[in-house]
């Protein structure tokens, strides 16, 4: 059922057998593709948390909020578009998974930070080059494996026992780092201060305090069908 107006709600059946983020008790924070939206208009105000743990994701000032169009939001990095929790951080202290569906247009944006935090972010910091920082520590760089990240894509990025995984549409990058400490987000498309906002479309974002292989096939599979 769709409820048109300032609240936008998408009500869906999952098919017997089909796997959902949901199933996952690891599962932190899942911002479902056409589920959990508000609008103030057409822009999105609210981007609901389809977890049961409330992380929603919000922006008051209208100017910053990013269009909403068919499931779809548009972040205009010249309009610092972002959304961000309005209570606790989402912080992952050991393994964990982020998926992600997206269409990046320029890059030097952030997909996943920290507002009020220094030193948290997961930014594509050129064309071809990812940069994972967390707990305030030095950067790690993963440099793509051929091509550029500007194209409409999924990714799944992993941290098992402090080594850092890249899956682009499906595929491991070769390049892995190494950085252990709290990845503390609370903030889609910023960080601190409102800086390095992203450019480009999210469609789905899924944030899970563990990692396996069955975890991130069901992800990657679940993102190629978005």
């Amino acid at each position: 059922m769709l409820k048109l107006g300032l609240d936008l709600s998408l009500s869906s059946i999952r098919p017997q057998g089909v796997w959902s983020p949901d199933d996952e008790t690891s599962l932190e924070a899942w911002y479902q593709k056409g589920e959990g939206i508000t609008l103030n208009g057409s822009d999105v105000s609210t981007w609901a948390d389809s977890s049961s743990n409330s992380y929603d994701m919000i922006q008051g000032t209208a100017t910053e909020q990013p269009a909403y169009s068919a499931g779809v939001l548009t972040f205009a990095s010249a309009d610092t578009n972002n959304l961000q929790t309005s209570g606790a951080d989402i912080d992952l202290t050991g393994d964990f998974t982020i998926g992600a569906k997206i269409h990046l247009t320029t890059d030097g944006g952030v997909l996943l930070g920290d507002n009020t935090v220094a030193g948290e972010f997961l930014r594509f910091t050129s064309s071809t080059e990812f940069r994972i920082r967390v707990a305030g520590a030095t950067a790690v760089n993963i440099d793509k494996d051929s091509g550029n990240w500007l194209e409409d894509a999924y990714m799944v990025l992993t941290r098992v026992s402090g080594v850092f995984t890249l899956y682009w549409k499906g595929v491991a990058q070769a390049d892995t780092e190494t950085k252990a400490g709290t990845a503390s987000i609370d903030a889609i498309g910023i960080r601190r201060t409102d800086t390095n906002p992203y450019n480009g479309t999210i469609s789905e974002i899924q944030i899970y305090s563990s990692s396996s292989a069955t975890l991130i096939a069901n992800i990657n599979d679940r993102l190629s069908t978005l």
